[in-house]
């Protein structure tokens, strides 16, 4: 399958940015190359793009896609998390805006064979980056009941997982659970039938929130985020849209505590902690996707975008 992404909420991303001529900026998840394509657009003519992607089909499809802009493009197989040590390792020094475009790309859901979706019968992978160990069917299969009841209840806020977890140990106990037709099966089984017919597909709470765990994703983005804010310059942003309200808590408070990292106990009338602000909001309230984009995009309904401004450098940070 050809990889194709649409880009969600562009303008606004790219006003929150602020993209300016000349300016050097990181797509922390790069995909089709929608967002950098028009980050490289907005800063011609000499802005540089270093474009970061763990898929090795994103990275040949955003290849083909920024050729056009030449030796302004520089791509890297790597995950976000390490922005920062890849920074250093590149030399471009401090950058003038991040973008990070959290989650699983269209084109990941719509392939199949990698086991992110429910409604295709594939082998049980959801692995961002295939050459690591830990895949869907590792877990599934490996880990314990109580630590994949965890999983599901505490990144999927599913109601019934306790339940869902001791049939998956229960099935596996007749064979391994090989594919993603199986696992929805045996989590159809485990969900009352009243509660079926409540909502969406009864399998997609826990299939989000096993892809959650194999990606590490809330982790990623913790330590992504961190290594955002060292490599801006101060006047720099960062820019991220979220797909998930789990997601988007994680950037909410740490923006948060960015913007107020006073820890002084609230009656001190002076504060004596010495912490000064390391960012200020860019957006005072989330940005959402418009009407007419969720008609044309219905995946950006759930889109969240969030930005600060890098206040200081490094050598004044706490």
């Amino acid at each position: 399958m050809a990889f194709h992404h649409i880009p969600v909420l562009l303008h606004e991303s790219m006003d929150a940015l602020a993209v300016r001529p000349g300016g050097t900026y990181i797509d922390c998840t790069v995909g089709g190359g929608g967002h950098a394509a028009e980050i490289l657009r907005q800063s011609a003519p000499d802005g540089r793009l270093i474009g970061f992607d763990q898929d090795d089909n994103a990275l040949r499809a955003a290849g083909e896609r920024l050729a056009p802009f030449g030796e302004r493009v520089r791509l890297v197989r790597t995950n976000f998390e390490h922005i920062a040590d890849v920074v250093d390792r590149l030399g471009t020094g401090p950058v003038d805006g991040v973008l990070m475009d959290i989650g699983v790309s269209s084109h990941q859901f719509d392939e199949g064979e990698r086991g992110f979706s429910y409604h295709h019968d594939a082998p049980l992978d959801m692995r961002m980056d295939r050459t690591q160990p830990l895949s869907a069917a590792v877990l599934v299969n490996e880990w314990d009941e109580d630590e994949i009841a965890r999983v599901i209840r505490e990144y999927g806020e599913e109601r019934w997982a306790s339940r869902i977890a001791r049939f998956i140990v229960r099935a596996r106990s007749q064979g391994p659970i090989e594919t993603t037709g199986q696992l929805v099966e045996i989590i159809k089984a485990a969900i009352p039938a009243a509660a079926r017919r409540e909502g969406g597909h009864p399998a997609r709470r826990t299939f989000q929130a096993i892809r959650i765990a194999v990606n590490d994703e809330f982790g990623v983005l913790e330590r992504g985020l961190e290594g955002a804010l060292r490599v801006l310059r101060p006047g720099g942003r960062l820019a991220v849209i979220t797909f998930h309200s789990l997601e988007d808590r994680i950037v909410k408070q740490t923006f948060a505590r960015w913007a107020k990292p006073c820890t002084c106990p609230p009656d001190i009338p002076v504060c004596v902690c010495g912490r000064v602000p390391l960012a200020e909001p860019v957006t005072r309230k989330p940005v959402r996707a418009s009407a007419s984009e969720v008609k044309e995009n219905p995946r950006s309904r759930s889109a969240t975008l969030r930005a600060v401004v890098k206040l200081q450098g490094d050598e004044e940070a706490n």
